[in-house]
């Protein structure tokens, strides 16, 4: 058993803490909103995602699991600290390393035992090299701790940082945690690789040791080859409607080669969340400080950017204005099982209907209240929104509807329904949801992504 800090408590971090604690380690989360801190010690997740709050419960109840915004007692007594913070986009696409920065000055100021420093969070590559410089550089006594009298007994305080990656997915961060595919270690020691084996033993997953700057690269490497392959089906859906073809046989066709693989391979209006759109750019701004032109990554971001808003666009085509229409909007979160509305194509949809005066009825079962941080309910300088109840409520006497999340609750709402509540069945279905067969015999106007 290990006595592990964790810093931040976001989805990396607050995840990352109650499944080590789950497996049998000692673990205080450090966040510096108390509010936060106190709605977890009461068993509330500040995000929503499933099985999250059982284990919160369960583990903070058997004593495994502690929550503080008192870092410094709780960096003082720990054998590893993981740092699991943002790293939000700046503006030109670069990553901020402020929080890991703050929270690598607060660990070297504190810890006076040996301690392992463990970035988690999404970072480029070479800033783990320069984590372990930042926190030297703060330590007292010229860049390390001596503890003793000065009598000769006096002990030098080990200080090393190592990177670990996640990989989980918003909506299922446990399982993906608990049972990922492998474990990303990235140390520059044999002391480092092994206080990390022995704090992943208990999960009895595979584990990929490499040195630091290969695993920050193959967090990059993973997720923006994941965002191509979006990419790349929303671009050849797009031609498919033009030269007639079916992109979902399309992609059962290719499903079946094993080079190709069955997952990613659905068209749609393109990805979002925290780590897709973000880590993209920053590959993109990392190749360009090294004076290299990263096109694939580059085409992804491009065509991501366009694909969002194409539902509206072909709204556009079909109506003269959106004014005084009733707009349904079903699905406000950028995927199902998750409230997290970064990069969801809501957030790009939603000021353009409007900006034309649409009369906006949305629905999302866990969404709504983080989207109306953005847009609260209520006129707006040409438009209205409302936030419905159910789905009944949204559809009833709409003229259009766009579908942008495939909650379950949503993909079961039948054709008929559609025929039957809206004034005007005219749906733009971001997701693929229904057949086009199916909703043509229902008497609906619909509209999807590669299909005709």
């Amino acid at each position: 058993m290990c006595r592990i800090a964790v810093a931040g408590t976001g989805y990396v971090g607050l995840v990352a803490g109650v499944c080590f604690a789950e497996v049998g380690h000692q673990v205080t989360c450090v966040d510096i909103d108390e509010n936060k801190i106190n709605l977890m010690k009461q068993g509330i997740s500040p995000i929503y995602e499933v099985g999250l709050e059982e284990l919160m419960q369960k583990n903070y109840a058997n004593g495994r699991l502690n929550y503080t915004i008192d870092y410094k007692s709780a960096y003082k007594d720990a054998d590893v600290i993981f740092i699991g913070v943002g790293t939000p986009e700046l503006s030109d696409g670069s990553a901020n390393l402020s929080y890991i920065a703050t929270v690598a000055r607060q660990i070297a100021e504190i810890i006076e035992k040996d301690c392992l420093v463990v970035v988690k969070s999404t970072v480029p590559v070479g800033t783990n090299d320069k984590v372990e410089q930042f926190i030297h550089d703060f330590l007292p006594h010229d860049g390390e701790i001596l503890i003793g009298n000065g009598s000769g007994a006096d002990k030098k305080i080990r200080v090393e940082v190592a990177s670990n990656p996640e990989f989980l997915a918003q909506g299922s961060a446990i399982h993906d945690t608990l049972h990922a595919a492998r474990i990303i270690i990235g140390t520059e020691s044999k002391w480092a690789e092994e206080i990390l084996n022995k704090i992943y033993k208990p999960f009895n997953l595979p584990i990929v040791s490499v040195n630091r700057k290969s695993a920050e690269m193959i967090k990059y490497a993973s997720n923006d080859f994941l965002a191509l392959k979006i990419s790349y089906m929303n671009d050849i859906g797009n031609l498919c409607e033009l030269v007639g073809a079916d992109i979902q046989d399309v992609a059962k066709g290719m499903s079946f080669d094993e080079r190709i693989g069955s997952k990613f391979l659905n068209a749609g209006i393109g990805y979002g969340g925290s780590c897709f759109p973000k880590d993209t750019k920053a590959l993109e701004y990392l190749a360009k400080q090294h004076g290299y032109d990263l096109r694939t990554v580059k085409a992804t971001i491009d065509v991501n950017t366009d694909q969002k808003t194409m539902l509206y666009k072909k709204a556009c085509k079909r109506l003269i204005t959106f004014n005084g229409l009733k707009v349904a909007v079903l699905g406000l979160t950028f995927k199902p099982g998750t409230d997290d509305l970064r990069e969801a194509p809501s957030l790009e949809n939603v000021p353009l209907l409007l900006e034309q005066g649409a009369e906006v009825y949305a629905y999302d079962p866990v969404g709504v209240n983080n989207f109306k941080k953005y847009y609260p309910e209520g006129q707006k300088k040409r438009g209205i929104i409302k936030y419905a109840e159910n789905i009944q409520e949204t559809l009833e006497g709409a003229n259009v509807c766009f579908i942008f999340t495939e909650w379950g609750e949503i993909k079961e709402v039948t054709p008929k329904e559609y025929k039957k509540l809206m004034k005007t069945p005219l749906v733009y279905d971001g997701r693929n949801i229904y057949r086009s067969k199916d909703m043509k015999e229902a008497g609906v106007e619909y509209y999807s992504i590669g299909r005709k």
